[in-house]
């Protein structure tokens, strides 16, 4: 049977790599690359037994320390032997790049809705949206309150240091995709390193939450049916999570960011603040100083989008609306300031 060529899937030596890691699955008959994702890419892989989810780093300019596949791997098979925290159940692992030409992983496909636009939620009332707001704050409170230790995940990270090393991380990569000069950007990361926090608490954090990284069900009681894009876990300050889920969360009236769900703006949705509330209350967590981490996230999120533009350039991205992902970058930098005061 002759397959319609997927970019960033070879299905011959997909097929051959099948019959050894998952035998009783079938063949490719197959695949859809799932729109939304701005880093690694995601597909639902339908074989003649049944669909499964594949998950592989980008196509070009993968930077050092970033896509991890085997990481990403390693988190959602310590989640989802845990429960608590609702994961797709992880199927193989391919470190082998003559396969696909990069590294990559199979999960198990979650059937749910991803509420990205206001016009997703066109048949989601008011109720639902508070609750899955409510649903929202449970899911990260559950990441960050985990016993990492009985997860297996003791080894995951180092929390000590964390806001430290992740501002000279993200510098080392802002260095790396770099494709224009902006002042703004110094004197932020000059700021932020002034602010660092001297003590946090340390926990599992997600990296990239919010809510269109989840795939939700509707219903009398909406759930989260699985939190997904794991590729920035690691064990680090829970407020920095939080931070860039605050950068994301869309109230209203304000004007969108080209990534991240607009969804929140729809009636019902809890506003920012409610959202933190909820949070403090399910994990007993002191909320103060929050506006570093908000900045923070600002901080980050423009260094990644700066990461996208840099692949957007090459030719080298694989989707629609890569081309306004560039503007957004120094519109975050300039929301940092304003947070930071």
């Amino acid at each position: 049977m002759s397959l319609e060529p997927v970019p960033g899937l070879d299905f011959p030596q997909l097929t051959r790599w099948l019959e050894q890691a998952l035998p009783d699955a079938g063949e490719p008959t197959g695949a859809t690359l799932i729109a939304g994702g701005r880093s690694n890419l995601t597909y639902r892989l339908d074989l003649s037994g049944r669909s499964v989810a594949l998950r592989r780093q980008p196509l070009g300019h993968v930077l050092p320390t970033a896509h991890d596949m085997a990481r990403e791997y390693r988190v959602l098979s310590a989640l989802a032997a845990a429960g608590g925290v609702p994961v797709p159940g992880p199927l193989a692992l391919c470190t082998d790049e003559s396969v696909l030409g990069a590294h990559f992983y199979l999960m198990e496909w979650v059937d749910g809705r991803i509420l990205r636009t206001v016009e997703d939620a066109a048949d989601v009332t008011p109720q639902q949206a508070g609750e899955l707001s409510q649903r929202l704050a449970e899911a990260l409170a559950a990441i960050h309150t985990l016993d990492v230790e009985a997860a297996g995940l003791s080894g995951f990270g180092r929390p000590e240091g964390y806001m430290a090393r992740q501002l000279k991380r993200w510098g080392q990569q802002w260095e790396r995709s770099q494709t224009r000069e902006l002042p703004a950007y110094d004197k932020l990361v000059t700021r932020l390193a002034a602010g660092l926090p001297e003590h946090s608490p340390a926990s599992l954090v997600h990296g990239d939450f919010r809510l269109d990284n989840a795939l939700v069900r509707l219903g009398p009681r909406p759930e989260i049916a699985a939190v997904v894009d794991w590729e920035m876990s690691t064990l680090g300050d829970p407020l920095a999570d939080l931070g860039l889920t605050l950068v994301y969360w869309l109230e209203a009236g304000e004007p969108s960011l080209p990534v991240g769900a607009t969804v929140t703006a729809a009636p019902g949705f809890a506003t920012r603040d409610q959202f933190v509330e909820a949070y403090a209350k399910l994990t007993g967590f002191d909320v103060d100083g929050l506006d570093y981490y908000v900045a923070f996230g600002c901080f980050k999120l423009a260094i990644i989008l700066e990461g996208i533009h840099a692949r957007f350039l090459q030719n080298a991205t694989v989707g629609e609306g890569f081309e306004k992902i560039g503007d957004a970058v120094p519109v975050l930098i300039d929301r940092a300031h304003a947070v930071l005061g």
